[in-house]
């Protein structure tokens, strides 16, 4: 899958840095809300993450995953309305109190298997995750809080707290279509705006959490997916694997051959650079010096933009010198 490359030109941030490079005379005071986020930015308070991990299309399916994050989980599934399922096969009793079984029926019919159509979602798989030292019983109360604002009544749902990966993350297991007929569509906005609300309930309850766009942060450490991820923590990824040793073999005859995206990742970090510079100047501007210096500092230590290839021939020389300067160390 290409690698999505954020171009603050085409795009609106949650932080929206970009429009400060551009800004005219007679810009608008910050609010606090603005002010306090900058900050947040700036002294790298954790980002929250909310992924949508797929969906079911089946009962079976969704008796599956239920069944693995009450497992996997603390031992107990918390539903919408407020029950605590341990007993086995609780996921049988849970799909036929949400009449999953009669939705499997009625949504995917013989007209739409014989022209091949996918049926369509049963459930979505959403994760909340905050990273390692994160208390976990406030994570699981901020999701629980965000579960209840946001489905409570229309959709049903079930969740449950996972510590064993060394950092706290919450599963929710989402009704696809509501008490009212109506389906849940997950957009882009959507878990923009889950993701503001997901860190304030954090703050609220006095936990550093910040919503910010990876290209805004100037991150350049390349996203994976989940099961490739803990692939590659276990040197079993053929896709991480496969690439670098395209890279390695890059390296060998040269260097990493020129990429087309390299120009957009360096414009993009153009235009963030201006802005975070033009934030800077109107801190200044309204009093608030002793942040606009952290801003300053902020952009002059973001590493250099670098698409995925430059990032794994980064990693493959690091570990060439770390084994040389090994082989250089006196033995016994």
């Amino acid at each position: 899958m290409p690698k999505r490359v954020v171009d603050l030109r085409e795009q609106r941030a949650l932080l929206d840095i970009a429009s400060y490079g551009r800004r005219g005379p007679g810009h608008r005071p910050l609010t606090r809300a603005e002010v306090e986020h900058v900050s947040r930015t700036a002294r790298h308070v954790p980002e929250v993450m909310i992924k949508v991990s797929g969906g079911a299309r089946s009962v079976r399916g969704v008796q599956a995953h239920l069944d693995y994050i009450g497992r996997e989980g603390e031992g107990v599934i918390e539903t919408d309305d407020g029950a605590r399922l341990q007993e086995k096969g609780f996921e049988r009793a849970l799909v036929k109190d949400w009449d999953l079984d009669l939705d499997e029926h009625r949504r995917h019919t013989q007209r739409g298997v014989a022209a091949g159509q996918k049926p369509p979602k049963l459930v979505h798989n959403l994760v909340f995750s905050m990273p390692k030292g994160t208390p976990a019983e406030k994570v699981h109360a901020s999701v629980r809080k965000f579960a209840t604002e946001k489905f409570a009544l229309q959709h049903r749902y079930a969740m449950a707290l996972h510590t064993d990966q060394g950092h706290p993350h919450v599963h929710v297991v989402v009704k696809a279509v509501s008490e009212q007929g109506e389906r849940l569509n997950i957009r882009k906005a959507t878990l923009r705006e889950w993701r503001q609300d997901f860190a304030r309930y954090l703050r609220e309850l006095g936990v550093e959490a910040n919503t910010t766009e990876r290209a805004v942060r100037g991150e350049i450490r390349p996203q994976k997916a989940t099961s490739i991820h803990r692939a590659m923590m276990r040197g079993a990824s053929t896709l991480w694997r496969e690439r670098a040793q395209s890279v390695a073999r890059e390296l060998a005859s040269g260097g990493p051959r020129p990429e087309p995206g390299r120009e957009r990742l360096v414009n993009t970090r153009r235009d963030v650079c201006r802005g975070w510079n033009a934030m800077a100047q109107l801190l200044d501007e309204q009093g608030h010096r002793e942040l606009a210096t952290v801003v300053r500092r902020f952009v002059e230590r973001m590493p250099p933009p670098r698409t995925e290839r430059q990032w794994i021939a980064d990693q493959l020389e690091a570990r060439v010198r770390a084994q040389q300067l090994d082989e250089r160390q006196p033995t016994r």
